[in-house]
């Protein structure tokens, strides 16, 4: 008897090696081929696509389950996909990386930029004046007046009695920065300095008349716009921008840089400084380093010439620290010192934003601290009162001369000058076919502790 179609496989085949495939359509119910089934053409065991024997309509494999854990591989476009996937998501992170990096340093920039204060009033008033103002001399050499405030108004109080809000300037410094920046030199002018100051424009809006008088009268009466102008007709060097740095805005820069190490030969123990101090080598934090700067008569003669001699050399301590300590190269260090300084700072609108700042650091920082020189204009005591101080002539004249036109200046400690009768006098350094003024001062290299 011949076998009907769609009946099922003899249980007893696999037992008898038989190699006959179940019939799927037998177990769904479906027809199916008998023993005399047909192969569809071009569909074989060998040529089907996996290896596959197509039946009828059902179909296995010819080969059995595959091994565990050996599917078939992705294609090839799946693979692509994926990893487009993969740099795609990449990219997004970067790119949110790198805009919250960028709004940081907006918002550290919009910061700083906004400490900076500005001091209009001083630039309407030098417009109005300004056909009485000389001419610069030297392109791209630039000469900035560095005036620090004695105000006890605010947190300046507890320095002294507040008069209504009144001010002189304590500490008056005419920075000279060479055309090629390969030096730099701080002048010092005397507070007690007798000069001829000029008509100016009072607070009140009043005018005071031109008078001769002490120097840092000039900052009281018409603030920094008429001390500009009594520095310009006394050296003929035009101002190209001004900084007004009040007390507590020295005490954070000086601790923005972890303190400034100095040498004394004896201790200080002065209450209107409120300073005490033991004699040798010790770093000063801000505090202590404003009341070293102020002190006048608990050190040395009680003059304020000594005084201004010890700014120097301060300041020339200060410069060393940044530089040596890598301050401006190094971001973390770099931004407290910043935010300090913005914060003690008035200045003109043209150096009135960190970019304008930066700009004039940058042109510094290459300056090697023995070009960065620190002297006191030549001064001796006035004929008229010893209490008070006059330009020594022509020596000042000279020196003038020297930063108006761009020419090198030479200082060298006190005791190595010839001196000329006590006064604060100068010298020339014949070494060279053109002699080269050489005043008594220190640089920014010198070590206090060894001096």
């Amino acid at each position: 008897m011949t076998e009907s179609s769609g009946t099922p496989a003899d249980p007893d085949d696999s037992a008898t090696g038989g190699n006959r495939t179940p019939d799927k359509s037998a177990a769904d119910g479906s027809p199916g081929e008998g023993p005399g089934e047909k192969q569809v053409p071009g569909n074989d065991s060998e040529g089907a696509p996996g290896g596959e024997t197509r039946s009828g309509s059902g179909s296995g494999s010819s080969h059995g389950p595959l091994p565990e854990g050996s599917g078939p591989e992705p294609a090839p476009d799946i693979v692509v996909k994926r990893r487009r996937h993969w740099l795609r998501w990449t990219a997004l992170g970067a790119s949110f990386v790198v805009l919250v990096a960028a709004g940081a340093g907006w918002w550290l920039y919009k910061k700083l930029d906004g400490n900076i204060r500005t001091d209009t009033s001083a630039a309407a008033e030098l417009k109005a004046y300004e056909k009485e103002r000389p001419a610069s001399v030297v392109h791209d050499a630039q000469n900035i007046l560095l005036i620090g405030s004695d105000s006890r108004a605010g947190d300046n109080r507890k320095y002294g009695r507040d008069d209504g809000g009144s001010q002189r300037s304590d500490t008056t410094i005419l920075l000279h920065l060479a055309a090629n920046r390969k030096s730099a030199t701080a002048m010092s002018l005397p507070r007690d300095l007798m000069v001829n100051i000029p008509e100016c424009h009072k607070p009140d809006k009043t005018v005071s008349k031109p008078q001769f008088a002490q120097f840092n009268w000039a900052f009281e009466f018409g603030g920094t716009a008429c001390t500009i102008r009594t520095v310009e007709k006394m050296t003929g060097i035009r101002i190209d921008h001004h900084m007004v740095v009040d007390f507590n805005g020295f005490k954070n820069m000086v601790d923005a840089v972890d303190g400034v190490e100095i040498c004394l030969k004896k201790p200080i123990n002065d209450s209107a400084a409120h300073l005490k101090l033991p004699e040798g080598r010790q770093k000063l934090n801000g505090e202590q380093a404003l009341g070293y700067v102020r002190a006048r008569k608990s050190i040395g003669n009680g003059s304020d010439t000594e005084r201004m001699d010890r700014q120097q050399q301060f300041l020339g301590a200060l410069v060393n620290k940044v530089q040596s300590n890598g301050v401006l190269l190094n971001p973390t260090r770099l931004y407290p010192v910043l935010d300090a300084a913005t914060k003690a700072l008035t200045t003109d609108p043209g150096l009135d934003s960190l970019k304008d700042l930066y700009d004039l650091v940058r042109g510094m920082r290459n300056v090697p601290t023995d070009k960065v020189q620190f002297l006191t204009v030549p001064r001796q005591p006035y004929s008229a009162n010893r209490n008070r101080d006059e330009l020594v002539q022509p020596d000042a004249d000279r020196l003038f001369k020297q930063l108006r036109d761009d020419k090198p200046v030479a200082v060298v400690p006190a005791d190595q000058l010839k001196d000329d009768g006590g006064k604060n006098a100068d010298t020339t350094d014949a070494s060279g076919p053109t002699p080269t003024p050489t005043y008594s001062g220190n640089n920014a290299a010198t070590d206090l502790c060894k001096q």
